[in-house]
């Protein structure tokens, strides 16, 4: 990673379609927005998104761009991208071949890694770090098992492969959002387990992983055996148990604060006041315009600082490869990947 250029504001937004609106031009060079997330509906074809990048970066050039590029069900980039395999599938090689299977976690990573920066996207917020359950339409195939060191192990060599293409890792969703059932974009999950169980399951994950990851975003799930406050605005879950049990120093990104489950929170407002006050470093808001501009207003009202930690997230020029696809590694991470997700 480069030495930042400057701070950045605290807000990540979002776009409407695949070009850059007069309105959005204007948004983005606003002082208090450091950051821009990446849709499917933002992506119609490998140029359209090069163009679109470049209109971004002609606007405002220090801008943190970010995408949901995960594999399986999670990917935003398809069409004229590499099929990306679900995490679960790399983690079902792992009972017959474990160095294999975290060779496979290695060179896929790179290979999703290597291709966003491709395109002149920062990350992709990436890996998962829950722990897998049946039970959990969100996350479920998303997550590499459901055993806490094979987790620790795959997720490892996952974060090697990103860190080998240029690319810093964000752990979520912190403290694990494997074990609720209900869908946080629609409502607020509660994960009714003890806290000794959250705590040596799910958290010890995140714990074995910190030092690896260079950004956490915490859930938008309350375990009240722990804190009545969902992870995301928890103090507890982000100075006591992140902060100060595990040190960590890293950029911590809210998930996204227009979802249903933070909603209930209050205003958008008052949901960016409180994320900042648990020890959220940037916040996210999607899919929702006016609560992106009411949010933007409020942090220039209370003249809210930006961040150097968040500019620690944009990639190296030099991590972009100007001829991807025709290098040997290429050739070997994208096999690895098809070898994932090849029908047989």
């Amino acid at each position: 990673m480069r030495e930042p250029a400057q701070a950045l504001g605290v807000l990540m937004l979002d776009l409407e379609g695949t070009t850059l609106s007069a309105s959005e031009y204007e948004l983005l060079q606003r002082p208090t927005v450091g950051g821009l997330i990446l849709f499917s509906r933002n992506y119609s074809g490998p140029t359209q998104l090069q163009e679109l990048i470049a209109a971004v970066r002609a606007c405002n050039s220090d801008l943190l761009i970010a995408v949901d590029q995960e594999g399986g069900r999670v990917q935003r980039f398809r069409d004229g991208f590499l099929e990306l395999p679900a995490l679960h599938k790399i983690g079902a090689r792992y009972a017959d071949d474990p160095a294999q299977a975290r060779e496979l976690a290695r060179q896929c990573a790179w290979a999703m890694a290597a291709e966003v920066l491709h395109c002149g996207i920062d990350i992709s917020f990436a890996p998962v770090l829950d722990l897998y359950s049946a039970d959990s339409p969100v996350i479920k195939e998303r997550a590499f098992s459901d055993d806490v060191s094979q987790v620790t192990e795959l997720a490892s060599s996952y974060i090697k492969g990103m860190n080998e293409a240029g690319m810093a890792a964000t752990g979520k969703h912190y403290p694990g959002h494997g074990f609720v059932a209900v869908d946080s974009h629609k409502e607020l999950p509660v994960d009714e387990r003890s806290a000794e169980e959250i705590l040596s399951r799910d958290y010890q994950v995140f714990a074995n992983c910190i030092k690896l990851v260079a950004a956490i975003m915490p859930a938008h799930v309350r375990y009240p055996a722990v804190d009545s406050l969902s992870a995301g605005f928890s103090k507890r879950w982000i100075q006591h148990y992140l902060r100060d049990r595990l040190q960590f120093d890293g950029v911590i990104f809210s998930d996204d604060l227009s979802m249903a489950a933070a909603r209930d929170a209050g205003t958008a407002p008052q949901r960016a006041e409180m994320a900042l006050a648990a020890g959220c470093d940037m916040l996210l808001v999607c899919n929702d315009r006016q609560s992106a501009l009411s949010v933007a207003d409020w942090l220039e009202q209370n003249e809210v600082p930006p961040s150097e930690r968040i500019a620690n997230m944009r990639a190296s020029p030099a991590a972009a490869i100007a001829d991807l696809y025709n290098e040997d590694r290429w050739k070997i991470a994208s096999a690895a990947a098809r070898s994932l997700t090849v029908s047989t």
